[in-house]
């Protein structure tokens, strides 16, 4: 009967139009109704203190550090830099998109900033250059969810959050996961385009790549600092978000020089507007969170679903297969702050690894973000790179389903995510 309350008032309220984070309220005050509990002061302070937690401040200065990075130069520096490295082969601008979406994911940490990013630079030289819009788009919109998976990650910050595991080891596990992702793409890509007949642009001379590397070095330098800095405890995942933010603003005002003063009101407004969803997502879930606790609806599904519990694996793949549906109709926030609370208590049930689940859980959500009707990363393609939401559809389906492999191949061989992890955080 909770689970059906639950669900109910959950799906009931978004069905009437209601936002997600006011349907989360509404969801935790009919389980407060039904266990004859409701009290509007303690709805009132779940609220407040489920945004009251300092890992969360990571969120607004990752949303600025991804604001200021293609407002000042680094997103088009990457990607000139990938150019004169790979460009020069058939179907070389796809791989071009794929090596900056990789390199652009460890600055940004948002999805839909990257996406935004690639389709300005990538998609018009793609036209002009004769490739198919619709698989040019889809390819570029695949490529940017790679973002939410290799640090410094919004989503990791989220999840971490939400189910109490550590945002760095999280961050450290998704590294060799995001490359796989990448690597996935390159082969799809390749297997696409090698029938093609488009002509490559001119290789870049050595002098040419030189010039592009240390046009773009500091930039690239942006995540090493990240990286080595989280593995070797010199600083916090929140204070590896300011330093990601105040490097690139370093770098694009001082070194750059392409970001002026005048800029700076809208990119702080714009990553403001945008933290204030997720942190209103957030404190609105943990209304959720700690009504589902009350409810005992954890040990109800634990009970449901018991078989499942001594074969972890079959396990995974059913919360894998049950993410992948929510995905397709929610948006990445709320599928992770909705699914977490209800699923953490069934993995440590089962014995699973948080941190691997974590990094499985993520990339579902990443992949969702692609999925149709609701895919929010296809949306932004489809509106800065001025092409039709059916073609984008069109053309993201084998890049995505070749996601959806790589992270059932995770799934069935978990050493692929914790034999990494161990070395990046051990």
């Amino acid at each position: 009967m909770t689970i059906a309350i639950f669900l109910g008032a959950l799906l009931g309220a978004m069905a009437l139009g209601v936002p997600i984070a006011f349907s989360l309220l509404v969801c935790g005050a009919a389980l407060m109704y039904h266990l004859d509990m409701f009290d509007a002061q303690i709805l009132a302070q779940n609220t407040i203190e489920g945004a009251n937690s300092f890992p969360l401040l990571a969120v607004p200065f990752f949303m600025l550090a991804g604001e200021i990075m293609n407002a000042g130069g680094l997103s088009r520096r990457i990607v000139n830099f990938a150019m004169t490295l790979v460009g020069h082969v058939r179907g070389g601008l796809g791989y071009v998109g794929i090596m900056a979406a990789v390199i652009m994911a460890a600055l940004s940490g948002s999805a839909v900033a990257d996406a935004a990013a690639l389709a300005a630079l990538l998609l018009p030289m793609m036209n002009r250059a004769g490739y198919d819009t619709a698989r040019s788009a889809g390819l570029l919109a695949s490529a940017s969810v790679i973002a939410p998976v290799i640090p410094p990650s919004i989503a990791f910050v989220v999840f971490g959050v939400a189910a109490n595991v550590s945002i760095s080891k999280l961050f450290m596990a998704g590294i060799a996961p995001g490359l796989m992702l990448g690597a996935a793409l390159w082969i799809t890509w390749w297997l696409l385009v090698r029938q093609k007949n488009i002509a490559p642009s001119p290789r870049a001379s050595r002098r040419e790549v030189l010039a592009a590397l240390r046009d773009a070095t500091f930039a690239l330098v942006l995540p090493a600092i990240v990286v080595v800095g989280l593995k070797f405890g010199v600083f916090t995942p929140t204070e590896a978000a300011v330093v990601a933010a105040v490097y690139a603003l370093f770098v694009s005002t001082v070194v750059y020089r392409e970001l002026k003063l005048k800029q700076l009101y809208g990119l702080f407004l714009a990553a403001a507007q945008t933290t204030a969803v997720i942190m209103f997502l957030v404190a609105a879930a943990m209304v959720s969170a700690w009504m589902i606790t009350v409810a005992n609806l954890p040990a109800e599904l634990a009970a449901l679903l018991q078989p499942l519990l001594d074969q972890p694996t079959l396990l995974l793949v059913m919360l894998m297969v049950v993410t992948m549906l929510v995905g397709t109709a929610m948006d990445m926030t709320p599928t992770i702050l909705i699914l977490t609370p209800v699923f953490m208590p069934l993995v440590k049930a089962a014995g699973i690894d948080p941190v691997y689940f974590g990094v499985l859980f993520i990339i579902n959500n990443a992949i969702g973000l692609i999925t149709p009707p609701v895919g929010t990363v296809l949306s932004t393609v489809a509106g800065v790179g001025k092409v039709s939401m059916d073609a984008v559809t069109r053309g993201v389906w084998p890049f995505m389903l070749a996601q959806f492999v790589v992270m059932f191949l995770l799934v069935l061989f978990p050493a692929l995510v914790t034999v990494p992890a161990r070395w990046f955080y051990g």
